[in-house]
């Protein structure tokens, strides 16, 4: 208990707070700036933290990661430009706000929502993850194996249009992940006599690349296929006021989609887009008479940013209490931890209570940070928006560079992320999942060691799987979702 309140004490340090400020500064440019998003903010990010302390580089990052997709509906609303697919929703009636002179109001009703769906999804963070955390210390190799395949099943079912291609993506990250040193024997696998790969493929180098450089390659062939193109400004004059009378009106959809987000959130692969469209299906469902939603109906923007934003910390829970990145969010979070010296999973309540307390508290912090910044700043973050993408390709390109180099001070850092940079655009290219590629690296060590165990125990044999059901069960359930995900139709 007493590790736990130092914690929240070390969240409220002025070096600390400062860092959740600049990261939710840093988040809302980076979220308003039309070409970026927010795994694409974190790769960028996850260099500068390595010379903060643990708390500092979570704080910062978790900042980061919030703030932007709170910035991110301002392009949204304002130029009908989303940066992330789930952002789409909120343009359905967003962009008709904006239209109807009602910019600032759709603007300050997506702001109130993030903070809300982010509060939430903190408070389940804190209530469920030390209890999971407890009961995954109970299971052995042969579970976490499984649940480690079913995982990656989800995502690669969820995160792309096609289940085989997921799966390969996925497939090739743990492949990936095994090259280095065998953890048994030592022997070098799959190095090719580079020395810089006896450790492994840097983790940062796949995540700037894979995420954020490769993004500035798709963009840049965007803006050259759209050059020429006009976008039709917004009114800047309207209905800019939300009123008390008009928060009560909304608070049910904020309420209902913050419980939708978090438990959508808390399942692996599922992520925030399909909590934004979940959340809008709903609150459309449960519609009165002469709510129109898609023609710039309140509730609509309230219930797309809600739920996206609970996403964030609810998908922290598999990663605190199993060590299973939930989202590109949490993955990119696995990367800063273990740069300092931090294993995410059950272990980590009773060997870094007082980090995993501090975490927590710097997520509240965050939380009214956010809402503070996001209100003084509503309109002059609109401004960012107009920042043409040919200033901010080439900026970030620089950034993952210099990134990539600062790590370990190696220019073979910057051409392997150069390389995977160019991976991501071809498996876009493609429609290979980075998505699944990158959780698949991450958890490629985690999952080896598992299934290394598991053989040990079973000595081979299949037929130890009837000794352990929940084994079973839960390959029953991937196989169960296997077959309906490809059967089921693609948009």
């Amino acid at each position: 208990m007493s590790d736990a309140l130092l914690g929240f004490g070390d969240a409220l340090q002025p070096l600390n707070i400062a860092f959740i400020v600049l990261g939710v500064l840093m988040g809302y440019v980076i979220g308003v700036l039309p070409g970026l998003n927010r795994p694409a903010a974190l790769a960028i990010a996850v260099p500068l933290s390595y010379y903060m302390t643990p708390l500092s580089a979570v704080a910062f990052l978790i900042g980061i990661a919030k703030a932007s997709g709170a910035g991110g509906a301002t392009t949204a609303i304002l130029i009908n430009t989303p940066g992330e697919p789930n952002a789409t929703v909120t343009c359905l009636d967003g962009y008709p706000m904006a239209k109807a002179g009602k910019a600032v109001k759709a603007l300050k009703v997506a702001l109130y929502g993030s903070v809300i769906g982010d509060v939430v999804g903190t408070l389940a963070l804190i209530m469920i993850a030390k209890p999971l955390a407890v009961f995954s210390l109970r299971i052995g190799p042969i579970e976490m194996t499984t649940i480690m395949m079913i995982a990656l099943a989800l995502i690669a079912a969820l995160a792309g249009n096609s289940l085989l291609r997921g799966l390969a993506a996925g497939i090739f990250g743990i492949l990936l992940a095994t090259v280095g040193l065998d953890p048994e024997s030592g022997t070098p696998r799959l190095t090719f006599g580079q020395v810089e790969l006896l450790d492994g493929i840097p983790l940062l180098a796949v995540t700037v690349g894979m995420l954020a450089l490769s993004e500035m390659i798709i963009q840049a062939e965007d803006v050259l296929a759209r050059r020429g193109e006009v976008v039709a400004s917004v009114p800047t004059t309207g209905d800019h006021s939300f009123s008390w009378r008009e928060f009560l009106h909304v608070l049910p959809t904020f309420l209902r989609s913050s419980v939708i987000g978090t438990g959508i959130g808390i399942l692996p692969g599922l992520g925030p887009t399909v909590a934004s469209f979940a959340s809008y299906a709903a609150a459309k469902r449960l519609a009165r008479p002469g709510e129109e939603f898609g023609k710039g109906e309140i509730k609509g923007v309230a219930a797309a940013e809600t739920a996206d934003n609970a996403v964030v910390p609810a998908s922290f829970i598999p990663l605190f209490a199993l060590g299973l990145p939930g989202s590109v969010s949490a993955a990119i979070l696995i990367a800063a931890l273990m740069i300092h010296g931090v294993v995410p999973g059950p272990r980590m309540f009773a060997e870094h209570e007082r980090l995993v307390s501090g975490i927590y508290g710097t997520m509240l912090v965050t939380a009214a940070v956010m809402l503070i910044v996001g209100r003084i700043g509503l309109v002059a973050f609109a401004q960012l928006t107009r920042v043409p993408a040919t200033v901010i390709i080439p900026v970030v390109t620089v950034l993952c560079l210099v990134g990539a180099y600062l790590e370990s001070r190696s220019f073979f850092a910057v051409q392997m992320t150069i390389g995977f940079a160019i991976l991501g655009y071809l498996m876009h290219r493609f429609d290979y999942s980075r998505v699944t590629f990158l959780i698949g690296f991450v958890i490629g060590p985690q999952f080896e060691l598992s299934l290394r165990q598991s053989i040990i125990i079973s000595n081979g044999d299949i037929t130890v799987l009837a000794r352990h059901p929940i084994a079973l069960a839960i390959i029953v359930i991937a196989i169960v979702a296997g077959l309906y995900f490809l059967r089921r139709p693609r948009a």
